[in-house]
């Protein structure tokens, strides 16, 4: 058993992946609920729906945050790269997410539509693909 200790150089420590956590699983709870609001027509879920999306803009912001943070002072400089790679989709998600909480905040009958539904499937591919390069670089940096 190999008991190396190594420092992660990944933008994406233990508290970050926390934070991503959030985004990762509220925008798509957003799109379950916008779709189940078109299918239903009651208005009730798209109360849910802005809730859960204005939570995972809370926590976009947050991530958004951090990668900035770690863009200009971490110690991962061989990736910059993918560091502002990853600070251009979480900066994505984080807009088209306020966006979005704008587009729900409207008139109950009005909220979700077609704009409201492909804001919310951009956000949830977007957080799926920051946890993506975010994850990927901890793998990458564990087999090297």
């Amino acid at each position: 058993m190999d008991r190396t200790v190594t420092n992660s150089r990944s933008f994406a420590n233990p508290l970050h992946a926390i934070l991503l956590a959030f985004p990762v699983a509220l925008y798509p709870s957003a799109l379950l609920t916008d779709i189940t609001y078109l299918n239903t027509a009651e208005i009730q879920w798209t109360n849910f729906s802005s809730w859960l999306i204005a939570g995972a803009d809370l926590f976009a912001g947050l991530v958004l945050a951090w990668a900035l943070l770690g863009l200009f002072f971490g110690r991962a400089r061989h990736s910059k790269s993918r560091s502002m790679l990853y600070l251009i989709v979480v900066a994505a998600m984080f807009g088209l997410g306020v966006l979005n909480s704008f587009q729900h905040a409207r008139d109950g009958w009005h909220s979700v539509g077609t704009l409201g539904l492909v804001l919310s499937i951009l956000c949830s591919i977007l957080a799926l693909i920051a946890a993506f390069i975010a994850y990927s670089t901890i793998a990458a940096e564990k087999r090297a």
